[in-house]
């Protein structure tokens, strides 16, 4: 067993107690059994032999191992040996235990994507016409080969070029955790801030300068810590300068190029993990949509001709910005593209196999599940999916219940053939590989220096060039090897048994002709001292050392303890001066950015066969792929490249002509031909609007001495006078004779409806918003009786401070349809008319009282709806719906079959399924039912509401949470002068409202039943990784008095807003 050598002496010091081993595992229990009787010592040996080494990764008691070795005394040292044993037996049946639980969630979870593959499937084929009916799977993934479709995929596409220079692009970026600056970037300092970092930088300064780009954001968090540099906590830094700076064409904007913007969100005094900031991911989303809308406007007036320019995509990086990007791209009806860098399943997966924590542990350390379901939310919303290999797709993202390649398959063939899909989807995948920038990279021809002369450059035998010139990290490598002419295997990574570094070795030990041919060069990171390392990377380094003395390769290996970044290139250009290899055996390579990087230099490259080389070596085709585990196999393929001269420089060729492919330039064209394939949206509502329904004073019932006031600044300010196509005086006028048409006679509330055109909702003259969202029913799902006093206080409560009632408006957000919520307010003498919105049926639609009437009749508002309505396959939900609940809940009473639900068509309309729950406890939660309508292709968003009487099934993105988003986007209204005023509980949405940049009151005591006890399962996600427990926005009260109210909005306009 490689790398495990240290067992070797556990057996020996076991054997040297002077105890025989018994023959069998029957044998040994029975002795053992005896022993313990008779008080005489267990002897652990043959236990060990046939039942630990095999079965357990002892690496993690090495440390425990050496105490044993140091103790003297034979009894205690035996001892020792004893306790150490039972404790490798106890982790072993650790482990066994977690992988047989693993295998069978594993079996499950298998069986239950099958079958929604085999129901969707089944619900495709029955809409089929007769010429389609045999296309089932199988027969679809079989019309052509893989080759061909992507051939003929990629021959449709209208490659991006400098033809696009006058699109004028925006394009958002998220990159929420670790730490993001645009120069001296702290990679390493901790597990957040990595590679990512590196890469959405790097990805933000190329796409500015592509043709068509104007201006890119990279947004991420704002943090003002002592403990990190003051650049974190900079609200905006520049990264470059857009193409437009270097011309002289005057249509150069200030603004275009690429930056980073900081919002802040969280704690602001606190650098948080990524585990950490899931609870305020609604605050970021609220902060980037604010930014986001300031600048589309600023934009719309520098290159949109005075309409906003809408973002052309926003792409999430990992998790947390993906379930970000989902809700930004639902606020502002654009394009969402991912990139998962690294996923959830697939690292719970791993942990779990290691045996080491259950599935409770891991869930607590890594809020594992949180970023499960984030991924999923952002699989539902994404219509492209970046990954940097193809591996990624099939055995990473296969994994999620949101994307089944087979499913894919056959969505994609009835698209391309124009068959109706029924709402199904599945987001495309794309194999982008990073991009590199390679302008330091001087490729050079033929010639004594890249041909291995490197005596040229060392002095050779006559020592006629001094060393001295060589760079220090040469110098470093070079004292290890007897003659460091000879061609050089090169090896970089960190030292983990992952990278499989110790199988590489033992190749080149065994195989003499290799290790007379070339050197060996491991660069294995940084260290200072072996027993200062982690367990894992102290053992790797501990055994190549071993093999070193074993195959006595002194001389022949190089094994530096210390190089820097700036290091690295002159490492590889050494390696290929000596007409050297570069090699990755690693077990499992994710991508291979290293097999980039020393093709870019001039190596051919030996690299693993599983994982990211092989679309790598696809590319550049220049070398050769190899089994990792075969210790022969790498020898002959190293030995293949470096004693075959033609093979060698085709290969070294090969990749420099083909390096390209993996440029910056290349990257931002393939993701730019590939986004502009997505299907393109945006707001469709017009924002022109007459001079006359220019807000002045943000408030459209400012008194006669706030317009003096303002007709002094506009005497004043000339510039702004000259601007405006008017005379000060005029401007006055038109403000003072919309207010004498004011009833003075009329209360506040229809002073504000006489003065208002039908053309648009009070919505955009508002400054703050009241919006009730209390969930209040009883038991059949009828609006409780004290919920309409409740409301009466809080408009009296909002009356009481006459400053701020003349620029509040209310919203209503409820359960209920339009009519059940007229009939409600009429039940306490409330006129409908006392909301400037109303958000019904779950949030799948709005009204605006006094607005939108038809006949009296309340109309709702056209631009939510069609803004809601992306992926909503209302026919193929209540399907599959239908089938799922009576499949798994169906009984039979009196020879009559029952569901636990039946539809509710009265309180249905064009954006929400309602159904009425017949039995709550038969009910699926909403993540099961969420996670069976994915397996099916179905995206939509289920939700309990009423007191569990009710469920409602509405648009992916549509909610009431996201509707308040809509107002800020259509209307003006920012999210953080809302207040909303919430129960203790509510519908499943309810988590949801609490969290973001608006403040939240919470009634004690008004709601007394809700319905979040349907909303997840037990293996799901805790509302702890939602909701943050401590907020300053977030006030409650117990008693609901008028005073109480107004108390606690007052407290909380002190957090800002107004």
């Amino acid at each position: 067993m490689a790398g495990n050598e240290w067992i070797n002496g556990y057996l020996e010091a076991i054997l040297s107690t002077g105890g025989g081993a018994s023959t069998t595992v029957e044998e040994q229990q029975r002795v053992a059994a005896a022993a313990r009787e008779s008080g005489d010592h267990f002897n652990p040996t043959k236990y060990f032999v046939e039942e630990v080494v095999s079965a357990v990764d002892e690496s993690d008691l090495h440390r425990t191992w050496l105490k044993v070795v140091a103790t003297r005394n034979t009894r205690e040292r035996s001892s020792r040996l004893e306790n150490m044993c039972w404790r490798i037996w106890h982790l072993a049946r650790k482990k066994k235990k977690v992988e047989g639980e693993e295998l069978q969630r594993l079996a499950y979870r298998r069986w239950e994507r099958e079958q929604g593959r085999r129901d969707a499937t089944e619900d495709l084929s029955e809409e089929l016409s007769e010429g389609e009916k045999g296309d089932g799977i199988g027969e679809i993934i079989q019309i052509e080969t893989q080759q061909k479709k992507l051939q003929r995929h990629a021959s449709s596409l209208e490659i991006w070029s400098d033809d696009k220079k006058e699109k004028k692009l925006y394009i958002i970026l998220l990159s929420l955790h670790g730490l993001v600056r645009g120069e001296n970037m702290e990679l390493g300092r901790d597990s957040d801030t990595g590679g990512q970092i590196k890469y959405v930088v790097e990805l933000a300064r190329a796409l500015a300068k592509t043709a068509g780009v104007y201006r890119v954001d990279l947004f991420t968090r704002q943090i003002s810590s002592p403990d990190i540099d003051w650049s974190y906590g900079e609200p905006t830094e520049m990264l470059s300068a857009g193409q437009e700076d270097n011309d002289d064409d005057g249509s150069t904007g200030e603004s275009s190029g690429a930056y980073i913007i900081r919002i802040p969100f969280g704690p602001r005094d606190k650098y948080l993990e990524k585990e950490l900031l899931w609870p305020h991911i609604q605050e970021f989303v609220d902060g980037a949509l604010a930014h986001i809308l300031n600048m589309s406007k600023v934009l719309g007036e520098q290159v949109g001709g005075g309409q906003p320019v809408w973002p052309y995509v926003i792409h999430g990086h990992y998790a947390d910005a993906g379930d970000s990007a989902a809700l930004l791209s639902g606020a502002l009806n654009v394009p969402m593209v991912l990139t998962g860098h690294s996923l959830g399943r697939n690292k719970l997966e791993q942990l779990l196999k290691q045996g080491r924590q259950s599935w409770e542990d891991i869930n607590s350390t890594y809020k594992i599940m949180r970023r499960i379901e984030a991924e999923e939310l952002s699989l539902d919303a994404a219509e492209l999916v970046i990954t940097s290999t193809r591996q990624e797709i099939d055995e990473q993202w296969g994994l999620y219940d949101g994307f089944d390649v087979k499913l894919e398959k056959v969505l994609r063939a009835r698209d391309r053939r124009g068959v109706n899909c029924h709402g199904r989807y599945m987001p495309r995948m794309a194999v982008i590989p990073p991009g590199m920038d390679f302008s330091n990279v001087v490729i050079q021809e033929d010639g004594p220096e890249v041909d291995g002369d490197l005596s040229q450059l060392t002095g050779g035998a006559d020592g006629s060039s001094s060393p001295k010139a060589l760079p220090s990290i040469w110098l470093e490598v070079m004292r290890f090897f007897t003659n460091p002419h000879k061609p050089m295997i090169l090896a970089l990574s960190r030292p983990d048994p992952k990278k499989n570094i110790t199988t590489l070795l033992k190749a080149f030990g065994e195989n003499r002709s290799l290790r007379k041919l070339a050197n060996l060069t491991l660069i294995m990171g940084n260290r200072d001292d072996i027993e200062d390392m982690s367990s894992g990377s102290g053992n790797v380094l501990t055994t190549v050392l071993k093999l070193i003395d074993k195959y006595d390769l002194y001389g022949h290996v190089a094994y530096p303890k210390h190089h820097r970044q700036s290091d690295v290139p002159e490492i590889y250009r050494f390696a290929a001066k000596t007409k050297g290899v570069f090699i990755n055996p690693a077990l499992v390579e994710p991508f291979g950015l290293t097999l980039i990087e020393a093709a870019a230099h001039g190596l051919p490259m030996v690299a693993t066969k599983n994982g990211g080389p092989v679309d790598i070596n696809r590319a550049l085709n220049n070398g050769l792929l190899v089994d990792p585990h075969d210790h022969q196999a790498i020898a002959d393929a190293l030995l293949k490249l470096l004693s075959e001269k033609n093979l060698w420089h085709e290969c070294r060729n090969n990749g420099w002509k083909n390096i390209h492919l993996f440029s910056w330039p290349e990257h931002c064209r393939t993701y730019l031909t590939r986004v502009d394939a997505c299907r393109m949206r945006h707001p469709q509502w017009q924002t022109t609007t007459t001079e006359d329904d220019v807000d002045v004073e943000e408030s459209f019932n400012d008194s006669l001495k706030d317009v003096q006031d303002m007709s002094l600044r506009l005497s004043i300010d000339g510039e702004f006078a000259a601007s405006s196509g008017g005379s000060n005086e005029d401007q006055v006028k038109r403000v003072l004779s919309k207010i004498r048409k004011q009833d003075s006679g009329s209360n506040h509330e229809n002073m504000l409806l006489d003065n208002v055109s039908n053309k648009y909702p009070l919505l955009r003259r508002r400054r703050r918003l009241i919006v009730i969202a209390l969930d209040s029913y009883d038991s059949n799902g009828d609006p409780d009786k004290k919920l309409i006093e409740i409301v009466q206080r809080i408009i009296k409560a909002v009356q009481l401070d006459p400053q701020t009632a003349r620029v509040s408006g209310f919203a209503l957000l409820t359960a209920m349809t339009m009519q059940e919520t007229t009939e409600f307010l009429a039940s306490g003498n409330v006129q409908v008319t006392e909301f400037d919105a109303i958000v019904c049926s779950s949030g799948s639609e709005v009204y605006y009282p006094g607005v939108h009437t038809e006949d009296g009749k309340l109309l709702p508002d056209q631009d939510y709806a069609v803004h809601i309505d992306y992926r909503w396959g209302v026919e193929g939900l209540k399907n599959t719906i239908c089938k799922l609940m009576n499949a798994s809940n169906g009984e039979e009473t009196n020879g009559i079959a029952t569901s636990p639900l039946e539809e509710d068509l009265k309180s249905s309309n064009a954006h929400c399924i309602s159904y009425k729950i017949n039995d709550p406890s038969k009910a699926r939660k909403v993540d099961d039912l969420r996670q069976k309508l994915r397996m099916r292709g179905l995206r939509c968003h289920p939700m309990y509401c009423r007191g569990s009487s009710r469920m409602h099934v509405i648009p992916l993105l549509a909610s009431r949470a996201q509707a308040l988003r809509y107002f800020f986007v259509r209307w003006r209204l920012n999210v953080a002068n809302m207040y909303v005023i919430l129960g203790e509980t509510g519908d499943t949405d309810y988590e949801e409202m609490i969290s973001g940049t608006h403040k939240t009151i919470i009634m004690k005591g008004v709601v007394s039943k809700g319905s979040e006890e349907l909303l997840r399962g037990p293996g799901s996600y805790q509302r702890d990784d939602v909701v943050p427990n401590e907020s300053p926005l977030v006030a409650c009260i117990s008693e609901t008095t008028e005073e109480n109210i107004a108390n606690a909005l007052k407290q909380l306009s002190k957090s800002g807003g107004i």
